[in-house]
């Protein structure tokens, strides 16, 4: 048991740590051959801070622990919403004024309920993964083209100024991108083991340590992007950082999982779990789309959903134990 909070207590950090060097060694490669601003921040810095979700997903799937790996991907998404945008929109509201922020959110919301759609079987089968995963390549497809078509949006100048003011050296970059590589393989392999060995512990169920302390942690990275976003006055980037997140767990993360092993979904998981992320995914929609007025996500709105946020986690929490 110690060893395992040990395992979860140093993995944790170190994942954190090596996925921020490893996008910072992809972003600089990137910059280095010419790929645009805007490309760099929506594919590689999206993908990047979901890098600690998908390798946690993966290793909890290699070790047939589906619980895990699915309540990662959407317990993930939960606090992206309601915990990291909430605390962000209490610091600083979050105005929305890049019209590619305007088309994601639809199709945001469009993913979120197909993945849902999937699940009324309460199985993840290797078919659900491959449709994922084919429309996590569509996705990336529209993302490129909207990156090139879309230079004079007000997300492309917040990208540009970020990664403009960020140098390295070609061998820096790849010294980077391998070792943190290298890193969020062998601390994620740590991270499951420890959370799986707790909840052997205490007999609590594999998915309430996925939702809760691996969801938690592994969404920090996304929490500390939006906060600096929005203290530098870059909202559009704070809610695209998101976004972005949450369409790769979505697709990418559980695709991933599923194709490796298929996975099991208990009930309780849809109709609680899932619903809740539903309901924050129309909550996040209805707010920024802006319909007759600029979207915003105000102070009184993020209040609410990390109020939200936190009764859901008291209520996994109780659940428990019970």
């Amino acid at each position: 048991m110690l060893l395992a909070s040990i395992a979860i207590l140093a993995g944790l950090p170190v994942l954190l740590w090596s996925a921020g060097k490893f996008v910072d060694g992809a972003a600089g490669i990137a910059r280095q051959i010419g790929m645009s601003p805007l490309l760099i921040g929506m594919l590689i810095i999206g993908f990047g801070t979901s890098a600690p979700e998908i390798i946690v997903s993966v290793f909890a799937a290699l070790q047939g622990n589906s619980g895990i790996a699915l309540g990662n991907a959407y317990g993930s998404n939960i606090a992206n919403i309601a915990l990291i945008l909430g605390l962000t929109a209490l610091v600083s509201p979050i105005a929305v004024r890049s019209e590619i922020i305007k088309r994601e959110l639809p199709i945001l919301l469009g993913l979120t309920f197909f993945a849902a759609w999937q699940l009324l079987d309460f199985n993840v089968s290797k078919d659900d993964a491959f449709s994922l995963l084919g429309l996590f390549i569509l996705l990336m497809g529209w993302s490129i083209w909207t990156g090139i078509k879309g230079d004079d949006d007000n997300l492309a100048a917040e990208f540009d100024e970020q990664i403009n003011n960020e140098e390295s050296t070609g061998k820096t970059n790849i010294i980077w991108l391998l070792a943190g590589l290298a890193l969020l393989i062998a601390s994620s392999r740590i991270l499951v083991w420890g959370a799986v060995e707790i909840a052997t512990h205490f007999g609590v169920s594999d998915t309430i340590i996925g939702l809760t302390i691996i969801a938690i942690g592994t969404s920090l990275p996304e929490l500390a992007s939006s906060l600096m976003a929005v203290k530098k006055g870059e909202h559009d980037m704070a809610l695209g950082n998101v976004i972005g997140s949450n369409m790769f767990n979505t697709l990418a993360v559980v695709g991933i999982a599923g194709t490796i092993q298929p996975m099991e979904v208990e009930h309780s998981f849809l109709y609680r779990d899932v619903l809740i992320m539903l309901c924050f995914s129309v909550a996040l929609f209805v707010f920024c789309i802006g319909i007759k007025r600029q979207g915003r996500l105000n102070r009184l709105e993020g209040g609410a959903f990390v109020l939200a946020y936190l009764t859901y986690t008291a209520f996994l929490v109780q659940s428990a134990f019970v």
